[in-house]
């Protein structure tokens, strides 16, 4: 027999529940009586899935692919955008690390508010103040306008981006689901810088500069036209402590830390300037941490970053970005300066590597994540990626595209697929609905972090390597030598890039031990 419960649902006869002393229950196999113990109570269903989850995800695609977009799309349009404005050649980097300041430095800041406030609330502020900064970029009159909303744009980023990957955590929790959807948000992080490189090459061939910034107010628009309708906001907390002293000193020492590093390349490491930043930087930080430890309410709950498996998939991001930056700008100066691509060849030459990340997120990534380890995911992203380093490390100043640079192209594109997609799941599965806007944005500050000190460290390699091999070759100043010397620094360069990357290898196998799982109630439960 079965008894219902009061909403209907028949318990099975192996196991009813007693209601008074005379009550037994009958042995399946021998049919003895016996006592029956109070069973567990039910655990508490998992929350309904969000019907228009899916469409969530393209606003939230959309999104992600402008910030990640505007990384790279101004790059192709600086020259032009240097000559129609009168810009100084010691000012143009003003363009790039204004952006990067403020998106780097404001992360962390970002990533709370939206825990505080409301992620849909400052998903919705800061794509509305990154269509508005553009639009201010896109009609600049002179060079500081134009670094104004390049700053703009980096300030309402870093409130966008941890609001985008914390609201596709909340709104995802099946395994099979999240992996897909992580699928696509990984495509997209490592595909959209290449992206930017097609777009600003078409943009500022056909039309003009300013289009390079122009380009982000309708994909802003649509997202906005969206974000009501799909997003729907699982917020753990409204209303709280904004950790102010925390918000002081995380911020202080990671503007430090970006700004002194965008300056270690013009002025050198050994720079007075340089050094004071790079220290201030890490003692700041070093300050931050301690009072991270130590107040009621802060910024970055060190709980975050305490957890294995997290701090294993952030480091393996880290590693990834430092290894895999310099790729987009030596290989642009190598299409551009060597081969001789003009700007729009060269961006299409990137789409290969665009193709492999969506095929290794959203194809083979997607796919295994719900059954395999992430671990063994991001180190096999990692070996093949440095396998592509390793092939671009034998370019020669007559190389061919197709059977030479397009085959490390494909390798770099599956790895970087392969490991970003898990570093994503991973990182951030299994925090509390409250602190997933700061998991999100530490995330995003380890990658940008990663990002700057990569470009700087890999450029400073391949400079020096060029020197050395110009002054060997041909001392003369614009001999013959140039182009094989320069070929030769970005080989030294990619070569380190690999061995980055196989770094990140070992840091993924040895550290992630755990499979992604869903995440109800804040808990990161084991494989």
């Amino acid at each position: 027999m079965s008894r219902k419960r009061p909403g209907g649902e028949s318990l099975p006869s192996v196991a009813p529940r007693a209601t008074d002393a005379t009550s037994t229950d009958r042995s399946p196999d021998h049919g003895a009586p016996a006592s029956a113990p109070a069973p567990a109570p039910a655990p508490a269903p998992a929350p309904a899935p969000d019907p228009k989850r899916w469409w969530a995800l393209a606003v939230i695609a959309l999104a992600q692919l402008m910030v990640i977009l505007d990384g790279t799309v101004v790059n192709i349009a600086l020259p032009s955008a240097q000559s129609a404005l009168g810009m100084s050649d010691a000012d143009r980097q003003w363009v790039i690390t204004a952006y990067t300041l403020a998106f780097g430095g404001l992360l962390l800041l970002g990533g709370r508010i939206a825990d505080l406030v409301g992620r849909r609330r400052t998903f919705v502020i800061g794509l509305a103040g990154f269509a508005a900064a553009s639009a201010l970029g896109g009609a600049a009159a002179g060079p500081g306008m134009l670094f104004a909303a390049r700053a703009l744009q980096g300030a309402f980023a870093a409130v966008l981006a941890p609001s985008a990957l914390s609201l596709l955590t909340t709104t995802f929790t099946d395994p099979k689901e999240r992996a897909r959807a992580f699928g696509v948000y990984g495509a997209l992080a490592g595909g959209g810088s290449a992206v930017g490189l097609v777009v600003g090459g078409l943009l500022t061939e056909y039309l003009t500069w300013r289009w390079s910034l122009y380009v982000n107010v309708p994909i802003a628009l649509a997202a906005l036209l969206g974000a009501p309708v799909f997003l729907r906001d699982r917020s753990g907390r409204r209303g709280g402590h904004l950790d102010v002293p925390g918000a002081l000193l995380g911020c202080g020492g990671l503007v430090a830390l970006v700004y002194g590093f965008s300056e270690a390349e013009p002025r050198g490491w050994s720079s007075p300037s340089v050094v004071t930043l790079l220290v201030a930087g890490v003692v700041l930080l070093a300050a931050f941490v301690r009072w991270q430890s130590r107040t009621a309410h802060p910024l970055l709950p060190l709980r975050i970053v305490k957890d294995r498996v997290r701090a294993g998939s952030l480091a393996t991001m880290g590693l990834a970005t430092v290894g895999m930056f310099g790729v987009f700008l030596f290989l642009t100066y190598y299409l551009q300066a060597v081969l001789g691509y003009p700007p729009v060849r060269t961006g299409l030459a990137f789409v290969p590597i665009s193709a492999g990340i969506v095929i290794g997120s959203t194809q083979i990534a997607a796919r295994l994540l719900p059954r395999t380890a992430p671990r063994a995911l991001m180190s096999s992203g990692m070996v093949l990626a440095a396998a592509g380093m390793l092939l671009l490390s034998n370019l020669t100043v007559h190389a061919r595209y197709v059977p030479q640079v397009l085959p490390a192209l494909l390798l770099l594109g599956l790895g970087m697929g392969l490991t970003f997609m898990p570093v994503y799941a991973t990182a951030t599965a299994g925090v509390p609905a409250r602190d997933a806007g700061v998991a999100s944005a530490v995330l995003s500050t380890v990658q940008q972090m990663g990002a700057s000190l990569g470009t700087v460290l890999l450029n400073t390699v391949a400079t020096g390597a060029t020197g050395r091999y110009v002054h060997a070759h041909d001392p003369a100043p614009g001999g013959a030598a140039l182009d094989a010397g320069m070929v030769h620094g970005f080989s030294v360069a990619y070569r380190c890039s690999a061995g980055v990357l196989l770094l990140a290898a070992l840091v993924a196998g040895l550290v992630v031990r755990r499979r992604t799982t869903p995440h109800h109630a804040g808990d990161d439960a084991p494989a």
